[in-house]
């Protein structure tokens, strides 16, 4: 959202050139925004290594041009030996858990994953030198806010697991950067706090492609390409305009330009922790995604409404004029434009599985 009349512009943040960028690791590079952060640091002819266990991530989103290293990014033996192969100057931290409602029926698992392994990463981040560390964050340590738009300075307060892990984990690598510091380090950490993230690589060559699908428009996408029968709206009842939740929807490669410019303002300002809130300052509700959605597939989507789940709050969306101090300018700020990506991603998704299930099956019938 940019400033409004009231409020000043920030001051720029000074920024490392593209050109200056070293060799990226990205933890989670596999799943859905850390393959489109690699993508973006690929088409800036970045070096790029990958480090996914592939527990959520899929092999087939690691794009053409990095490097791939299966582990996870709490095995610190492991993140050291990559740094140390690839000369590692950077590095982006997307390996997560990111359910709402499975944190609350397994938080364990979840501070286990999204707390622990973030402190082994850091520990290395902090221990091999390493200039910068790009944070992937979330809205959810916001908790349950009133009706204003979220800004950096909002009280930290999570309504459930995955917020609260979230909220440790940037603790975490604050301080050890402020420790790092203290010894002569020049580690910087750059915090991005995502709200909504949506659509897909407006070339379809990433999106969405989850194990166990919980993103709102990657299942409606599912349900208008006809995978699934129907939607279920979980609660009707919330105090928005039309009972349904409203969320603040960014497109996932706006996101990962963010991330490319907070790097490069991480490696310009060591030893500094940076925390910026990534949305457009702008609300649509469950039914506004299904009307959209319908509209770019040319014929509603079935729903039904349930009731609510455990932890969701009624509305989240970003006072995200902070980020103007990155140059922040996304390109994909539309509601129709991010699910007409996510739909043409999702048909030629299914289209590739499709394609590759009959080359296997010519390939039995012929060694038959």
């Amino acid at each position: 959202m940019p400033p409004t009349a009231a409020q000043s512009p920030p001051p720029l943040l000074p920024k490392i050139a593209e050109a200056d960028l070293p060799p990226v690791l990205i933890t989670g590079g596999a799943g859905y925004i850390g393959s489109h952060a690699a993508l973006a640091l690929l088409d800036r002819g970045v070096r790029v290594v990958i480090i996914d266990d592939l527990s959520t991530g899929s092999r087939r989103l690691v794009p053409p041009g990095a490097s791939f290293v299966e582990g996870r990014a709490g095995d610190q033996d492991l993140v050291l030996a990559t740094i140390a192969r690839h000369g590692i100057g950077a590095i982006m931290h997307f390996a997560a858990s990111i359910s709402v409602a499975d944190s609350v029926a397994q938080p364990a698992a979840y501070y286990r994953n999204n707390v622990a392994e973030t402190l082994a990463l850091g520990e290395v981040a902090a221990r091999s030198g390493i200039g910068a560390l790009v944070f992937s964050s979330t809205a959810a340590v916001y908790g349950e806010p009133d009706d204003r738009p979220l800004p950096e300075t909002a009280p930290s307060a999570p309504i459930n697991p995955y917020g609260w892990s979230k909220a440790m984990a940037e603790q975490i690598l604050r301080d050890i950067a402020a420790a790092s510091a203290q010894a002569g380090g020049r580690l910087s950490i750059g915090i991005l706090r995502y709200f909504n993230v949506a659509g897909a690589d407006p070339r379809r060559r990433s999106g969405q492609n989850s194990h166990h699908p919980h993103h709102l428009i990657e299942i409606a996408s599912h349900v208008a390409t006809g995978r699934r029968d129907c939607f279920t709206i979980f609660g009707d009842d919330y105090p928005t305009p039309d009972g349904t939740g409203i969320r603040d929807y960014v497109h996932v490669s706006d996101v990962a330009d963010a991330h490319v410019l907070m790097l490069r303002a991480c490696l310009a300002t060591p030893r500094q922790s940076h925390v910026f809130n990534l949305g457009y300052g702008c609300g649509h509700s469950v039914r506004d995604v299904l009307a959209a959605l319908g509209t770019a597939a040319g014929t509603p989507v079935p729903h039904v409404t349930g009731p609510r789940r455990p932890g969701d709050p009624a509305r989240l969306v970003a006072d995200a004029a902070a980020a103007a101090a990155l140059e922040w300018t996304p390109r994909f700020d539309d509601i129709n434009l991010i699910v007409a990506h996510a739909l043409a991603w999702e048909k030629a998704r299914q289209a590739g599985i499709a394609a590759a299930d009959h080359a296997q099956a010519r390939a039995t019938t012929a060694g038959g």
